[in-house]
């Protein structure tokens, strides 16, 4: 049987309990090091995971090797009697 589909394990539950009390602290940093940071590539990256926090990843689009979409064909076969 196991644990529900989608449900997290007891180890997995407890780190996120107690990464729960910095969240706010964490985006504030994000924010902090966005409008402050150092240099571009920092600021960059902190506001791409405010984003991401905000609104979700962007899709990933999947392509073949040259780019293009992927076609995926699926194929039926009757197995049965012929008459």
């Amino acid at each position: 049987m196991g644990r529900p589909k989608g449900s997290l394990n007891k180890a997995t539950a407890k780190v996120r309990k107690a990464a729960e009390k910095y969240s706010t602290k964490a985006l504030q940093t994000l924010a902090e090091i966005m409008e402050g940071g150092e240099n571009e590539q920092a600021r960059i990256a902190a506001a791409r995971e405010l984003l991401d926090r905000a609104h979700g990843k962007p899709p990933q689009a999947v392509t073949d090797a040259n780019g293009g979409p992927v076609v995926a064909r699926i194929v039926i076969h009757e197995h049965g009697v012929r008459d």
